[in-house]
């Protein structure tokens, strides 16, 4: 049923998920969020996710998966850089069963998603981490990533949105 691709790490397997992982994917999600300590801010839905990432086709997930049993995702899109005049791949979330973390897991989606990078002409993998997340920060420094210090991230969300999309123009008006 599904295309399994072999990693380095002893008995990992990534895959592709699809339309009936949604709940495994929000599962995730939701694990993801409390281990960051925002679980209150989740507002993703089965029902979102599964028009999001399938039917619209603006995300996708791998799965980690260790003895019949999935242990791990990394959720990403494409982004694009105009410096490098090509588009990159941005992982959006990147989970690990805690049971799990030590067995390769994590850095078998990685090495994945590097490898989708090559295959796609993709020029770079990012991803953001939270300052506070000293495990995952060592992890990523390990393989070789490094902190973009000098950027601070900026987002816009909610009544503000809003506001902010009032002032643009629409066609036709003054």
């Amino acid at each position: 049923m599904y295309e399994y691709y072999e990693t380095a790490a002893e008995g990992v397997r990534i895959r592709f998920a699809g339309p009936a992982d949604v709940p495994v994917i929000l599962q995730f999600i939701r694990e993801l969020a409390a281990y960051e300590k925002m679980l209150d801010e989740v507002e993703a839905t089965e029902e979102l996710l599964r028009f999001w990432l399938f039917e619209k086709k603006k995300a996708e997930v791998i799965f980690a998966e260790k003895a019949g049993e999935t242990i791990g995702m990394a959720l990403f899109f494409h982004n694009f850089s105009t410096f490098l005049g090509r588009a990159g791949i941005y992982l959006e979330d990147l989970y690990v069963k805690p049971e799990a973390r030590g067995c390769g897991a994590g850095k078998a989606l990685l090495a994945f998603l590097a490898r989708l990078c090559g295959e796609r002409g993709c020029g770079r993998l990012e991803w953001w981490c939270l300052n506070w997340n000293t495990p995952s920060i060592g992890f990523y420094k390990s393989l070789g990533a490094v902190p973009m210090d000098d950027w601070t991230v900026y987002r816009v969300t909610g009544d503000a949105l809003g506001k902010l999309a009032a002032q643009a123009k629409t066609e036709g008006s003054n």
